[in-house]
């Protein structure tokens, strides 16, 4: 997995803190922006999290290249819907040989990893069988509807890849771009870096957070699992190692 933050509004802390105190002050915005310092923006960020008042913090936003994370995952990814994506695709990027993630599970049981490496080669050659039939297939067609031998080729290489996608695995690697703003983005931790969570999402989600707590410290501090700030909200369904989550992401934070 390999998650890096390629974008963030500029002085993220400073336009929170401005866009909040516009609420109430005669005084513009970018005049407000110009006359808050730092010490300022800390304790105006502060104010707004004690209060529970995020809505000013949806102005700021943080925009991820993430690479190396399963199909399984990045379905997870997108049901975060006030966000913005764009994910590779495997209708138009033949995927012959494709890398596929490996659940640590899986990995560490020798037979298991035998039997999914096993299927993913079979997958893998199922893929390409597939795809050049329904290459042979289409280039005829197009070829019939007077288009050339090599646009035919061309098109029914792409037209392939539609359908010959259909027998990959969830385990298949990807690749996305995510953007989201801070109010969107405390939500996202607060599911995602939970015990409860898969492990997969949970490890993106916790990458994620120490980029954005290296670039907004003061908004992120209080970020994370419910049960770092509070009580865990999971009931019944609680991991029980909440002291191990706060001993974690104070780590994170002092790095």
């Amino acid at each position: 997995m390999n998650v890096t933050l390629i974008s963030h509004t500029p002085s993220p802390e400073k336009l929170v803190a401005a866009a909040a105190r516009l609420c109430y002050s005669d005084s513009g915005a970018a005049d407000i922006m110009d006359n808050m310092t730092d010490e300022k923006a800390a304790g105006f960020v502060d104010m707004l999290a004690s209060i529970g008042h995020e809505s000013p913090m949806e102005h700021a936003v943080f925009t991820f290249a993430i690479e190396g994370i399963s199909r399984a995952c990045s379905h997870q990814l997108v049901r975060h819907r006030i966000a913005s994506y764009s994910q590779k695709s495997q209708r138009y990027v033949n995927e012959n040989g494709f890398e596929y993630i490996i659940p640590p599970e899986i990995e560490a049981v020798p037979e298991a990893k035998a039997e999914f490496e096993k299927q993913m080669k079979a997958v893998t050659e199922s893929y390409e069988k597939i795809a050049d039939i329904l290459t042979e297939h289409h280039t005829s067609e197009f070829i019939a509807q007077g288009i050339s031998e090599k646009e035919a080729v061309a098109k029914a290489r792409k037209k392939a890849n539609e359908d010959a996608r259909f027998v990959l695995p969830n385990a298949c690697e990807t690749k996305i771009v995510v953007t989201m703003n801070v109010r969107s983005l405390f939500n996202f931790f607060k599911h995602r870096c939970c015990n409860r969570a898969q492990w997969e999402i949970r490890e993106l989600a916790i990458e994620m957070y120490k980029l954005c707590y290296k670039a907004a410290p003061t908004i992120f501090k209080n970020a994370g699992p419910p049960c770092c700030t509070g009580v865990c909200t999971e009931g019944k369904m609680s991991c029980g190692n909440a002291a191990q989550v706060r001993e974690l992401f104070s780590t994170l934070r002092d790095k």
